[in-house]
């Protein structure tokens, strides 16, 4: 099994394949969701459930992907990052297949909880990974540039959903979704171990609990997980009930649809790269706050647009804006919310990204309780990137600016965990 070796505090570059491939497998999420979506009315209609009940769908996949982090982090820490992630990718596969055949929603829902604990392996790794091998604003460039390439597959997925509906119903959809795994399966092999044998994790689970409370403790972790999470269940509402605002509320058609949510995604993608961009002049600290108050404004103009029943004209150039403005400060809060956890990559990764899952699989389906109208859907974003800007400005930058005192009336150092002590012995 091959690795990454560093030199010094910060890890050699690996090569350009092996970002594509972390930003392949950070995909699992949009693969997961979007390519059906342009099916979930199709598929409540044919397995006799309410547009409700196939929401849940997606809510369960959610809920998989944040549970099963919480597991797969700390057990990566432990045994490295490679074994559990080829695991967890094979299960996928597997999973994807079984809900082709699944005879009913609530047997479809049960199958998607486990596509969704197996899928959240690619999710939480890929994050411990970047950990391992970046520092600092290298590291906030380095996740930018993987949402790019991840940002691919909320723009082909439902595009490419689209189109299959056209030859095939939502059964075809995951067996397609079932191919697509197998040939990450074939990708993970292709990856290094970045974690080293002598720096991984002994114990059992007291290990665990004090890895978890390290994390906790970190006012600048809680606020930009708390952040990015209320943020990212915003962009949850949005997947989980546009389909049924612009098809059932405007009539757009399936494959209509498709187009408008690739044409979104793409928003989403260039705004990472724009970020990126401005992440070679500036720190992460005032593009997080940037970013979430763009966030804002955008999400009120496009609920303004919604109260107002403005035409399909007026309503798409708003929600554009609205998504793409998703990945501005997100990159910026995962690498603040990191870079004190070396000794606990995946610990932190998991901790960050479950919690993101979590509040998306709880908030969207109440964003839809009165019905899915535009209005509940801008509503439920709109608020959700307000809270959003609230903990970045109010727990997590405070919380930065009291780390950055301490660190410099201690002589410009962090505060060292023994396992942070041994990792810079080795090094």
């Amino acid at each position: 099994m091959s690795e990454i070796h560093t030199t010094g505090s910060v890890p050699v570059r690996p090569k350009r394949r092996v970002l594509l491939v972390m930003g392949a497998l950070s995909t699992f999420g949009p693969l997961s969701i979007d390519l059906y979506l342009p099916a979930l009315p199709q598929m409540a209609h044919q397995l006799h459930a309410s547009d409700s009940a196939a929401q849940w769908s997606i809510s369960m996949c959610l809920i998989g992907l944040a549970t099963g982090q919480l597991f797969i982090g700390p057990l990566s820490d432990r045994i490295g990052r490679k074994r559990p992630l080829f695991v967890g990718v094979v299960i996928y596969a597997i999973v994807s297949l079984l809900c082709a055949v699944a005879p009913s929603m609530a047997t479809l829902n049960a199958l998607r909880l486990v596509q969704g604990l197996a899928g959240s392996a690619g999710t939480v790794i890929v994050g411990a990974m970047v950990r391992d091998m970046y520092e600092g604003q290298r590291m906030a460039r380095i996740l930018s540039l993987l949402m790019l390439v991840g940002g691919i597959a909320p723009i082909v997925s439902p595009v490419l959903g689209g189109q299959l509906l056209y030859v095939t119903d939502w059964r075809g959809i995951f067996v397609t979704l079932g191919g697509i795994s197998v040939l990450l399966v074939v990708a993970v092999t292709a990856l290094p171990e970045t974690l080293r044998p002598e720096l991984r994790h002994v114990g059992g689970l007291r290990r665990v609990r004090e890895g978890f409370g390290s994390v906790v403790r970190d006012r600048v972790f809680l606020g930009c997980a708390l952040g990015s999470s209320v943020g990212g269940a915003a962009l949850f509402i949005y997947i989980s009930v546009s389909a049924f605002v612009l098809e059932g509320g405007y009539g757009v058609s399936a494959q209509v649809f498709s187009f408008i949510f690739g044409v979104n995604s793409v928003g989403l993608m260039l705004s990472g790269y724009v970020n990126a961009l401005l992440l070679r002049r500036l720190r992460p600290e005032p593009l997080l706050i940037g970013g979430a108050v763009v966030a804002v404004v955008a999400s009120v103009l496009c609920l303004a647009a919604a109260l107002l029943h403005a035409p399909l004209a007026v309503f798409l150039p708003a929600l554009f804006l609205t998504v793409a403005s998703g990945a501005l400060a997100s990159p910026n809060a995962t690498a603040l919310a990191l870079v004190r956890h070396a000794a606990n990559a995946g610990t932190a990764a998991a901790l960050f990204g479950g919690s993101g899952f979590m509040f998306g699989a709880l908030l969207a389906p109440v964003a839809s309780i009165g019905g899915a109208s535009a209005i509940a859907m801008t509503c439920g974003i709109a608020l959700a990137r307000i809270v959003a800007w609230g903990a970045y400005r109010f727990i997590a930058i405070p919380g930065r600016r009291t780390a950055l005192a301490e660190e410099e009336a201690e002589g410009g150092t962090a505060p060292r965990t023994p396992q942070a002590t041994e990792r810079e012995r080795l090094h």
